[in-house]
C-alpha cells in the first residue's frame, strides 16, 4: 500500500507544470518584479534568521530517534503527530486570525516554527538523526517541495530523489542555502490564502482552515519523502 501512495506521489511531483500552473508562475515572477530589491532582500534576511533558528531550537526539544522497528510503526506515529500538528495549527490560525491585523502577521513565524519542529519530529521517527546537518538541509527540501510553484517542485524532487548524489554537493554552510529562492516561493505559495486572514470577521475561520490545509499538505510531503530514503536504504542493504 506505501509503495503504491508513493508511486502515485512521485507521479504527481515529476509531472509536467499544467497551463495554469505556468499562468501563476508568470504572474508571481511579474509581482516579484515590481517588489524593489531591497525589500527581497530582506525579506530573504528575515526568513533565513526565522528558519534558522526554529532548526536550532527543534534539535535540542526533539525527542531521540527511534531506532530499529517497522515502517508501519513508525507510519502510525508520524499520522499521530501530523494530527496534532494539524490541530495545534488551526487553533493558532484562528486565534490570529481573529486578532486582526497585528496578530495575523503574528501568525507568519509561528506557523513556520509549527513546520519546522513537525518536520523534525517525522525525521527522528522514520530513524533519521536530526543532529546531521544534511538532514536539516533535507528537512528544508521538503519545505520547498510542499511550499513551491509547480516548476520549482519538480526541479527540487529530482533533486531528493536521487539523494545521495545530492548530498555530495549540498553547502557546507547553511548560509550559502538557495534561501532567496526559499523564501520567494514559500510567500508566493501562501500570499493569497493568508491575506484573506487578516481580514476582519472571517479571519479566524480562514487562518483554522488554511493552517490546516498547509500542515496537512506538508506532513504528506514529508512522509513522502522520507519513503523515498526507507526504500532506497532497503535497496542498499539488499545489495550489499
Amino acid at each position: 500500500m506505501v509503495r503504491k501512495e508513493l508511486a502515485s506521489w512521485q507521479e504527481q511531483m515529476d509531472r509536467d507544470p499544467s497551463f495554469w500552473n505556468n499562468l501563476a508562475k508568470r504572474m508571481q515572477v511579474r509581482i516579484n518584479r515590481i517588489i524593489p530589491e531591497k525589500m527581497h532582500e530582506t525579506l530573504t534576511t528575515i526568513i533565513k534568521q526565522m528558519v534558522r533558528a526554529v532548526l536550532t531550537g527543534a534539535e535540542y526539544t526533539t525527542p531521540p530517534t527511534l531506532e530499529a522497528t517497522t515502517l508501519a510503526v513508525r507510519e502510525t506515529l508520524v499520522l499521530e503527530k501530523i494530527d496534532l500538528y494539524r490541530k495545534t495549527a488551526a487553533v493558532e490560525g484562528g486565534l490570529t486570525g481573529a486578532g486582526g491585523i497585528l496578530l495575523g502577521l503574528a501568525d507568519f513565524p509561528l506557523l513556520i516554527g509549527i513546520k519546522i519542529k513537525l518536520l523534525f519530529e517525522v525525521c527522528s521517527l522514520y530513524g533519521f538523526k536530526v543532529e546531521d546537518y544534511r538532514e536539516r538541509l533535507y528537512l528544508l527540501y521538503i519545505f520547498q517541495l510542499a511550499f513551491s510553484s509547480h516548476e520549482r517542485r519538480r526541479e527540487i524532487y529530482r533533486k531528493m530523489r536521487n539523494w545521495k548524489e545530492e548530498c555530495k554537493q549540498l553547502p557546507e554552510d547553511i548560509h550559502d542555502f538557495d534561501w532567496r529562492s526559499f523564501q520567494q516561493e514559500y510567500r508566493d505559495y501562501i500570499d493569497l490564502a493568508k491575506m484573506a486572514q487578516l481580514v476582519p470577521i472571517i479571519g479566524a475561520p480562514v487562518g483554522a482552515i488554511v493552517n490546516y490545509r498547509l500542515i496537512k499538505k506538508l506532513g504528506t510531503t514529508a512522509m513522502n519523502a522520507y519513503r523515498m530514503r526507507w526504500f532506497d536504504n532497503e535497496l542498499l542493504a539488499e545489495k550489499n
